[in-house]
C-alpha cells in the first residue's frame, strides 16, 4: 500500500499552490483534466457500442447460416460461397481495425490525462491506478479488455474460414 500512496499524491503540488494568482491557473487545468476523463470516457462507450454491434452482427449470421445450411447445403457452390465468406471476412476485418483505432485513441488520451495529472494534487489513473493493475502485463491481476476484443473478430474469421472449407470440400 506504501507504494500507491507514493505514487498518488503529486509532490510538487501543495495548498499554497492554489492561492492567487495560480488558483486560476489550477482551475483551468482541472476544468481541461475533467473534459478530457469525459473525452476518454465517451471513446470507451463508443467502442462498446461499435463491438456491440459487430458481436450482434456476427451471432445472427452465425445463426441464420446454422438454420439455413442443413437444407441447401448440397446446392451451394464454392462461386456461391465465396463472395459471402469475402464479405463476412471483410467486415470482421474492419471490427478489428475499428478495435485497434479505439485502442490507440484511448492510450493517446491517457497519456494526456497522465501529463494533467501531473499538475493536480493527486495522481489517481496514471501512474498510481495504472501501476496497481500492473500496467495490463499480468492478467491475473487485471485483463484488459482490449486484449479479448481483438481476438474475437479474428475468432469469427476463423469459424467463418473453417465453415466455408467444410462446405465447399
Amino acid at each position: 500500500m506504501t507504494s500507491l500512496r507514493e505514487h498518488l499524491w503529486n509532490e510538487s503540488i501543495n495548498p499554497s499552490t492554489y492561492t492567487d494568482p495560480g488558483e486560476k491557473y489550477q482551475n483551468a487545468v482541472l476544468e481541461q483534466y475533467k473534459l478530457f476523463v469525459e473525452m476518454a470516457d465517451r471513446v470507451s462507450a463508443r467502442r462498446n457500442l461499435a463491438n456491440t454491434f459487430f458481436l450482434t452482427f456476427n451471432s445472427l449470421i452465425v445463426t441464420f447460416l446454422s438454420a439455413m445450411l442443413p437444407g441447401v447445403q448440397e446446392r451451394l457452390s464454392v462461386w456461391t460461397l465465396l463472395p459471402a465468406l469475402m464479405i463476412l471476412v471483410s467486415a470482421c476485418a474492419a471490427w478489428w481495425m475499428l478495435v485497434r483505432s479505439y485502442r490507440q485513441l484511448n492510450r493517446g488520451k491517457f497519456a494526456v490525462i497522465g501529463a494533467l495529472e501531473e499538475r493536480l494534487p493527486a495522481r489517481p489513473f496514471y501512474p498510481t491506478e495504472w501501476r496497481e493493475l500492473g500496467e495490463g502485463r499480468d492478467w491475473r491481476v487485471y485483463l484488459p479488455l482490449t486484449h479479448v476484443e481483438r481476438w474475437v473478430p479474428l475468432i469469427f474469421i476463423t469459424a467463418y474460414t473453417l465453415g466455408f472449407l467444410v462446405l465447399a470440400f
